[in-house]
């Protein structure tokens, strides 16, 4: 097997010789990008996505629906709109494999489009896709009516056979593990004949944003979806069966691929402007604003966006981020430089993502000379005096930006494959050293 020498090379991570002030354009969001892909293919007309995110993983959903039978066309819109993607829904074919390489939203969201198509659809990916749990999504499908072949592991890879249609109606599942499960049913619930009731069985859900994105999103392509916000029980979501609407949607900046501009300010007391930050959004990543002012940050929301200023001092934090468990890296990077101790608290299940992300955390922040201790369901952190050294990331984008943060404060840091970046945030390194002006 060949490797890809970007995948071994070691990046220097630029250290800050001042403070940060900068204008940093973040492209679209993965979640929302991925969401609507999905949405648009099971629409019963064609619909538009503007300013859609192209990374690795928007790259694979693409690819995946257009196995399936899904046109989706990719243009440049007039000067100032940006690029798009217009999405012919067609009727899905079987036949068809489907590379998820190492995304959950692929892994997850399109097996139940795969129930509706004509054929068998075959599933794969990279190796420690393996690894990541896809139990609720498989045991949910077959109870639904679906036939699955995955050698019991429940997990990739796998073949769905495809009838043409899926039954649908209630399932319980435990979704403790990724809320990507519950979102994975509701999608494709209205196109089952009886639509979905998924009802969460087991302990807290992880990451609920990212349901109630799901579910705005089915309201806005004329789902009817009752929520246990809207007077439903607790823990059930019901989708009724009907057509969607295609749409003309155009994708909010990746709240989250912003964390590590933000930090960069709050790191060395700059100033970093991200244009187009929604005034309301369901993203993980809005909870930013609160949690980065509480380490020493100030932010004001305008009519052209987030305009976020440090103080020059970082503060340390008690935080539960059980609903936002993906911006942990970045937060626990700013911790390891504040001046007092953090607890990042309810991420347990960050080690079932990309990589066991609170393993490796813990080693990369400690081989620098940090003081991070694992405890059941997160971290705690202590600062220390950092040095150089390489910070493996484990192919997971989110660890290489937190490296990358790092290196803002400690001279010597090699970020190894920052390359994986591309997962979600195309151009990072060119956007970094763009931002410190290099």
């Amino acid at each position: 097997m060949t490797v890809n020498p970007a995948h071994t090379a070691l990046w220097p991570a630029p250290h800050a010789s001042g403070a940060v002030d900068a204008t940093v354009h973040v492209p679209g969001s993965k979640s929302v990008t991925n969401r609507a892909l999905v949405l648009a293919a099971l629409a019963s007309e064609p619909g538009w996505l503007r300013r859609p995110l192209r990374s690795r993983d928007t790259l694979l959903m693409a690819e995946a629906l257009r196995t399936m039978g899904v046109e989706i066309e990719e243009g440049v819109g007039p000067e100032g709109t940006g690029e798009f993607w217009r999405v012919i829904p067609a009727g899905l074919r079987g036949s068809a494999t489907v590379d998820v390489g190492n995304a959950g939203t692929v892994m997850r969201f399109l097996p139940p489009v795969a129930t509706l198509a004509d054929g068998t659809v075959r599933f794969d990916g990279d190796p420690r896709s393996y690894e990541r749990p896809l139990h609720g999504v498989i045991d949910a499908l077959r109870a639904l009516g679906a036939r699955i072949d995955d050698d019991g592991r429940g997990a990739l890879p796998m073949t769905v056979h495809g009838g043409g249609a899926l039954e649908g109606g209630p399932v319980e599942i435990d979704a403790s593990s990724s809320s990507q499960f519950v979102s994975s049913l509701l999608l494709s619930g209205p196109r089952f004949n009886q639509g979905v009731e998924v009802r969460h069985t087991g302990s807290a859900l992880p990451s609920m944003p990212h349901i109630r994105m799901t579910v705005d999103m089915l309201r806005a392509v004329g789902a009817q979806v009752d929520t246990p916000e809207s007077g439903g029980e607790p823990n059930v979501w019901r989708v009724t069966p009907g057509a969607l609407l295609g749409r003309d949607l155009t994708i909010e900046p990746d709240l989250s691929n912003a964390q590590p501009f933000l930090a960069a300010a709050l790191v060395t007391g700059g100033k970093v402007v991200i244009p187009d930050w929604p005034s309301r959004t369901t993203q993980p990543g809005d909870r930013l604003r609160e949690i980065f002012t509480d380490m020493g940050g100030s932010c004001e929301l305008t009519d052209y966006g987030l305009v976020f200023t440090g103080s020059g001092a970082v503060h340390g934090i008690d935080v539960d981020l059980g609903e936002v468990g993906e911006l942990t890296p970045g937060i626990a990077a700013v911790a390891a430089l504040a001046d007092s101790p953090s607890t990042l608290r309810g991420v347990a299940h960050l080690r079932l993502h990309e990589t066991d992300r609170l393993a490796a955390l813990t080693k990369e922040i400690n081989e620098l000379g940090g003081d991070v201790t694992e405890t059941a369901d997160g971290l705690h952190i202590r600062p220390r005096r950092l040095h150089g050294g390489v910070f493996h990331t484990y192919e997971d984008h989110r660890m290489a930006t937190a490296g990358a943060i790092i290196g803002l404060a400690v001279e010597g840091v090699q970020i190894e494959n920052v390359a994986t970046t591309a997962k979600t945030l195309p151009d990072f390194p060119d956007l970094w050293t763009g931002m410190l002006g290099a």
